[in-house]
């Protein structure tokens, strides 16, 4: 057993005790701390020449707690000579705080997440890759000036090999071109790009300008519009042709936001303050393009119009939609002598307004082919029993689909069953 002399000057016992705590937690200049709480009693005197006062620290065994090789660890660790064998074999003599790391927390790094949105579908994409998670397009896809005919899995080159094509192609159909009551009209009107969402928000919205954009790039390259179809001017539809479809108050709402910057009717049915105008575009092209079906000049028509419209009800502008475009349209037919109409609705969703309007009227038939899953698909509406009301009863078809992902052979079967029978 060993003992080990340590100078105080001349401190009293306590301070001497502290003196003892620092000198043997001398290794904190090493980056480590001795435990001190076992190694016995601390006593200090007058030497015997009466100068100075000694403090003689037992290092040996006190009470059979201690091991006689503990002095050389704390030499060691002094001198900066400790290994981590050393502190392995004398675990039980350091402190526990050391082998503490439950408030250890990593460096953190900042990383910038790369995120870009699909031109196509509007799909959120992460990371660094160029072609959509969802619907396979091309971050830089050309779609917006070649449509449907540019490459979904390539970037925006090549269009002019494709353009070249086109034109060579459309040349070909110009002089198979046959009688005017062949042709198919289309109407357009670019004022109506102008209804956009002015407040930005963390991700596109999907009614947007570009939807309308991509269809016109695909009817320009094809040589269709402008071109072998038939045009048709779009004019703004009266306020009394409105109040057949919608009510006084409706339409005063849609109207008050062509003095406001940004509105919204729902959370999602956006407007600004070209919004109205464009609505009162939509739907005065769809009015004339049936008009001028039924009157023979044109055999059918497409109107390239936004907003949308089936889901505005009579009273309310909602899903997108501000006026009902197919309604109105549906009444410009009848105005010009059609005894019946059929309205066949596609969309993914229910066009609970266009259903609103006329579930009551016997002269208009509504089908309506949709997602509905037992109605918890929006809009909810759209059930197989709701038929028409009040006389009108069979006017109305739904064809709700119980999920998602149904594809082209079940609406096939569908029509050849359903639709095409009825209508």
């Amino acid at each position: 057993m060993g003992s080990e002399t340590i100078k105080t000057g001349r401190l009293a016992n306590g301070e001497a005790q502290k003196s003892v705590h620092k000198e043997r937690r001398g290794l904190s200049s090493n980056g480590m701390n001795g435990k001190h709480e076992n190694l016995g009693s601390n006593r200090a005197g007058t030497s015997s020449s009466g100068e100075d006062y000694d403090l003689m620290m037992n290092t040996g065994d006190v009470d059979g707690n201690l091991d006689g090789d503990v002095e050389p660890v704390f030499r060691k660790a002094r001198q900066g000579d400790l290994t981590f064998q050393d502190i392995h074999d004398n675990r039980d003599f350091f402190d526990e705080d050391d082998e503490d790391d439950s408030d250890w927390e990593p460096v953190q790094k900042h990383v910038e997440l790369i995120k870009w949105f699909c031109v196509n579908c509007t799909m959120v994409n992460l990371g660094d890759g160029v072609i959509c998670d969802l619907c396979g397009e091309h971050k830089d896809s050309g779609i917006l000036r070649l449509g449907c005919f540019a490459s979904p899995s390539s970037q925006d080159a090549g269009c002019s090999e494709v353009e070249s094509e086109m034109k060579g192609k459309n040349k070909e159909m110009h002089s198979q071109l046959s009688a005017s009551n062949s042709l198919t009209a289309i109407g357009f009107d670019e004022r109506m790009l102008l209804h956009s969402e002015v407040q930005m928000k963390s991700h596109p919205h999907p009614e947007r300008s570009d939807r309308l954009r991509a269809i016109a790039a695909s009817l320009a390259t094809a040589g269709l519009f402008p071109g072998r179809c038939y045009p048709i001017s779009a004019r703004e539809i009266t306020r009394e042709e409105l109040q057949m479809v919608h009510s006084l108050e409706h339409i005063q709402d849609v109207e008050l936001t062509s003095h406001i910057f940004s509105s919204y009717f729902t959370p999602d049915t956006y407007a600004n303050e070209h919004s109205a105008c464009a609505a009162r575009l939509a739907a005065g092209l769809c009015a004339d393009l049936a008009s001028t079906i039924f009157s023979g000049r044109v055999k059918n028509g497409f109107a390239m119009v936004r907003p949308p419209g089936h889901h505005a009800g009579v009273r309310e502008a909602m899903g997108f939609c501000l006026h009902n475009n197919a309604a109105v349209a549906a009444l410009a037919a009848q105005a010009a002598g059609a005894k019946k109409v059929l309205i066949v609705d596609w969309d993914v969703h229910h066009g609970n307004g266009t259903q609103e309007i006329f579930d009551q009227n016997k002269s208009v038939l509504y089908i309506s082919l949709h997602r509905h899953e037992g109605g918890k698909f929006y809009p909810g509406t759209g059930s197989a029993n709701e038929v028409g009301r009040n006389g009108a009863e069979g006017s109305c078809v739904n064809i709700p689909w119980s999920r998602g992902g149904v594809g082209d052979n079940d609406y096939i079967f569908a029509f050849q069953n359903l639709v095409l029978p009825i209508g």
